[in-house]
């Protein structure tokens, strides 16, 4: 009875797993959860599900037979693809040390935080680490008294801050957003209503509060190019007027029609913009002080030049060259990335990758053994040498060493793991900041731990196991493509030929142009070019001009493949409206040279990119059938009809 009671389960078992089989091919089988895992990555728009699931299945298949012939060449072992494989790991693995969700918890809130600039007012009170009690009390006090007038409404600040007992600074920050400030000072404000003072702040450095006086919509970022006349801070009012008169004469010049960016290269003296132009990186609310950017914010057009203004830094020249918006769409690809590109490299990520390291420390199962105390692992660790070695002197004679003090997954740490990492540690002077010896250890158990976690990420994370294989067999796929297809087909040029004698009914033009193709980043710059040409400047001369702004492409196409409507009433040399691309910006005009009616005739070299397509088509048909033959294909019907469900 047992036994067929056990085979009973054994056969349901069986039924369930292979139920979950959507299809073989060979030897190897390919799972439900596999094939829609890779199709929802993939999939557009359909009004025919099962329509748009075959196809897909199809090309699955497809994809792979062709992995697994290249498998079986061992293409994945040659070194390049290796390295390849290394280098993508390398990019990816730190993208999973992280905890996905406070991570996304960070990106909505810089998201929400970045659609709105706040203008902020900071007091400091500065407090040394070798201050007295008495001293340290006394700024307590002082900051406690401020915030007390503060909070009570009081805006006489330079009154208000001014005291005898100790010194207290006052600053106008100006705008800020996210990112401008270190994320505690941010989450301060933001967390601020209108008019309302944050309580006293303690850092090492000192107290510090925060008020907000102001708020606005966020501005955006701006990309601006700049004349700096440096003045001296203790300049007199004689040589002031000097510098002032000197930012006016070159005004002038940038007037009458001089290049901007060679005045910048001739007379600015910002050592860091100078020689590109004078063009600044882009920058939004908080960057600079509030007297530069109040006077950029007052530019409305792209291109414009702002009259002479002066800062701490010295008189200002300023042309405006672009401004980006904030994105108001949280599902803004584009956005995300910028912002999860902040994230990453700011400070408010470290709470991040601390709950994630309690997290690996789970999975990966780590214990200590505590036959070790910690008093010993401390006590040894300070009387470790820089210079001893550990194999030969100190593994024999300490009583540590060779004791196991952590393990996890398939590892075992002892004492000597422990006091030679102190020992490299602290011999580095790149690194040693003089910490403590908890500290020290903390560090010693995060280093292996997550080291041992990166190299088997594949083991913990079911995410990245898909992605390296994926990227795998796209290489491998790549490899095996070119080699049995598209350089196959590329270097026959007798087996094109015969192609295209065969079927030259099948290489004819449509209607066509010859053209002068201008692609500009942007419609002012292409309405500037278009402009210049019409007035007869030599487009070769303009696009020398541009800084790359402008690139040129010519030759014959189909009207379908330019992306500028050609009226067919258009003559020679005519010159079309400039058109913009509303994905990017990107905006393109051409200059016709002539027209073609449809039905012509392509010539060989004319049809070569599509006769080469049909060729490459052709034997990857063949290729295809060959291997179906050789790894038979199965498709679990039942499977496939639970995915339209």
């Amino acid at each position: 009875m047992k036994k067929n009671l056990l085979l009973l389960a054994f056969a349901c078992l069986s039924t369930s797993i292979f139920s979950q089989t959507l299809f073989t091919y060979g030897d190897q089988s390919v799972s439900k959860d596999e094939f829609i895992r890779a199709y929802n990555k993939n999939k557009s728009l359909f009004s025919d599900k099962e329509k748009a699931l075959r196809e897909y299945l199809d090309l699955y298949v497809k994809f792979k037979l062709k992995v697994k012939a290249a498998m079986e060449l061992n293409l994945d072992t040659l070194p390049q693809l290796q390295y390849d494989a290394q280098s993508f790991r390398n990019q990816i693995e730190d993208s999973y040390l992280n905890n996905e969700k406070v991570v996304n918890d960070l990106l909505n809130e810089a998201f929400i935080r970045s659609q709105k600039d706040l203008h902020v007012l900071h007091f400091f009170i500065p407090v040394e680490s070798k201050l007295s009690s008495e001293d340290t009390g006394k700024a307590y006090k002082a900051i406690s008294k401020l915030y007390t007038a503060l909070a009570a409404g009081k805006t006489d600040y330079t009154n208000i801050i001014d005291t005898e007992q100790i010194k207290i600074t006052y600053n106008d920050l100006g705008f800020i957003t996210v990112f401008t400030l270190p994320y505690e000072y941010e989450t301060l404000i933001y967390n601020l209503k209108m008019g309302k003072v944050a309580k006293p702040y303690r850092t090492k450095n000192g107290w510090h509060i925060f008020k907000l006086i102001n708020q606005r919509e966020a501005v955006g970022k701006w990309k601006v190019a700049q004349i700096l006349f440096s003045m001296p801070p203790d300049v007199s009012l004689f040589d002031k007027q000097i510098f002032k008169k000197r930012a006016d004469s070159v005004y002038q010049l940038l007037l009458q029609g001089e290049d901007f960016g060679k005045t910048a290269r001739w007379f600015s003296d910002d050592k860091i913009t100078y020689g590109n132009n004078g063009e600044m990186a882009e920058f939004g609310s908080g960057k600079f002080e509030p007297s530069f950017e109040n006077e950029i914010f007052k530019m409305t057009k792209d291109n414009e030049i702002c009259k002479p203004f002066l800062t701490a830094y010295g008189y200002h020249i300023v042309k405006r060259l672009s401004h980006s918006a904030v994105s108001t769409d949280l599902t803004d690809m584009a956005y995300q990335f910028e912002l999860k590109q902040k994230i990453q490299q700011d400070p408010r990520i470290n709470n991040a990758r601390d709950l994630f390291f309690k997290e690996v420390l789970k999975q990966v199962n780590f214990k200590e053994t505590m036959i070790v105390s910690e008093n010993d692992l401390f006590r040894f660790a300070d009387s470790i040498l820089v210079g001893i070695n550990l194999e030969t002197e100190y593994a024999t004679t300490n009583p540590i060493a060779n004791k196991i003090i952590f393990t996890f997954g398939k590892t075992k740490l002892s004492g000597k793991d422990w006091l030679e990492f102190v020992k490299i540690y602290k011999g580095s002077g790149e690194f040693y900041q003089d910490e403590n010896n908890a500290a020290l250890l903390n560090k010693f158990v995060s280093t292996v731990v997550l080291d041992y976690y990166k190299k088997h990420l594949e083991e913990f994370n079911a995410d990245f196991k898909y992605q390296m294989e994926e990227f795998k067999d796209g290489n491998v796929l790549f490899e095996i493509m070119e080699r049995n297809i598209w350089g196959k087909a590329s270097n026959d040029t007798a087996g094109l030929k015969k192609l295209y004698s065969e079927n030259k009914s099948r290489y004819f033009w449509s209607a066509s142009a010859n053209i002068i193709l201008f692609n500009c980043t942007n419609k002012t710059i292409a309405d500037e070019a278009r402009a210049a040409i019409v007035k007869g400047k030599d487009w070769k001369k303009i696009v020398e001009e541009s800084n790359n702004n402008i690139q040129i492409d010519s030759g014959r196409f189909e009207l379908s493949q330019i992306p500028v409507t050609i009226d067919l009433k258009m003559t020679r040399g005519a010159i079309s409206e400039a058109v913009v691309n509303p994905s990017d910006g990107n905006t393109s005009f051409i200059q016709l040279i002539n027209h073609y009616p449809a039905n012509a005739q392509r010539s060989f070299d004319e049809a070569k990119g599509l006769i080469i397509n049909d060729y490459q088509n052709i034997l990857e048909e063949k290729w295809i059938d060959a291997l179906k033959i050789k790894y038979p294909i199965k498709i679990n019907e039942d499977v496939f009809q639970s995915l339209l469900k």
